[in-house]
């Protein structure tokens, strides 16, 4: 019995990118590869103001997907996101990275979920795709303790990455987007889910809906990266002040022990302790950002 794609929802998928030209390219073929009518979703991919804007690997795979380039100003990827989002055609707009490669079920995984949940954001798992860099590791297995922790409460979720999250677009410009005062790649999902939140609207997590993650990191890069997120934390605060919300709490000690034990329960011992000292160091990194962005710093 042949399917009847007009019975499945028209995504728009929006796609970030800054100076990734490689990795877009790996992206979009993905995207390509999708078990999901090619008539029924398009991919809009905004540059963030790349010093060589990626026409070529967007021309490279216009033929295979209905794909657009829009350019803009450099002003971040929460910005991005929502240029992307402004120019979709879809019903549904799903969100993920230059350096990510949805695996073929991911558009179906997040419309079976939309379909059950009309007014819920949906996120998938993240994997990470360098198995041989433990700074990519590092940083996805920390993702993983945060979506452990945070996102088995009885009132949901709380925290969906942006690199894989999916949603109604009427809700999605009803809420107002991404806040564009988020020039980093650092907070700016975490500050969504949570005026999302506020909005009484549901998060939904769906694991089914896989994305895998090629960060490159080096040490130096795992150090900026996760300063970052420390001055996206800070940024996350203040705007969460100036709207009004509670006063978020300080995790408990036992938040961090469960952190620094959390390798310990998925890796062998040596390459658990390994895994361990990098939660730490990234908790450093994190502290330093938090504190120089309270000075006006960025880092």
């Amino acid at each position: 019995m042949t399917e009847d794609s007009t019975a499945l929802p028209r995504f728009t998928v929006v796609v970030p990118t800054y100076g990734r030209a490689r990795q877009l390219g790996d992206c979009l073929a993905a995207l390509a590869a999708l078990d999901y009518p090619h008539d029924r979703f398009e991919v809009v991919v905004t540059d963030d103001g790349s010093p060589e804007p990626p026409r070529e690997a967007v021309e490279r795979l216009r033929g295979a997907i209905d794909v657009r380039l829009l350019a803009a100003p450099h002003r971040g990827p929460a910005a991005a996101r929502n240029l992307g989002a402004g120019a979709a055609q879809g019903e549904l707009l799903a969100f993920t990275d230059d350096d990510c490669r949805p695996t073929p079920g991911w558009l179906r995984a997040l419309a079976g979920q939309l379909r059950a949940q009309p007014r819920a954001a949906v996120g998938g798992r993240i994997r990470n795709g360098l198995a041989d860099n433990p700074f990519s590791a590092g940083s996805q297995l920390l993702i993983d303790f945060l979506y452990h922790q945070w996102n088995g409460r009885p009132d949901g979720p709380v925290l969906l990455t942006s690199n894989n999250i999916a949603l109604r677009a009427d809700l999605f410009r009803e809420v107002g987007g991404f806040d564009a005062s988020f020039p980093l790649p650092a907070a700016e999902d975490r500050e969504f889910c949570d005026r999302w939140r506020a909005g009484g609207r549901p998060l939904c997590y769906a694991p089914e809906a896989i994305v895998d993650h090629y960060h490159e990191l080096d040490a130096r890069g795992f150090w900026r990266q996760h300063f970052r997120y420390g001055v996206g934390a800070r940024h996350f605060h203040r705007v969460r002040a100036a709207r009004g919300a509670e006063r978020l709490r300080m995790e408990r000690p036992r938040f961090y022990l469960g952190m620094l034990a959390f390798p310990f329960s998925t890796a062998p011992l040596f390459e658990a302790a390994a895994l361990s000292a990098l939660f730490a160091l990234a908790q450093v990194a994190n502290a330093a950002g938090y504190v120089c962005a309270g000075r006006g710093q960025r880092g």
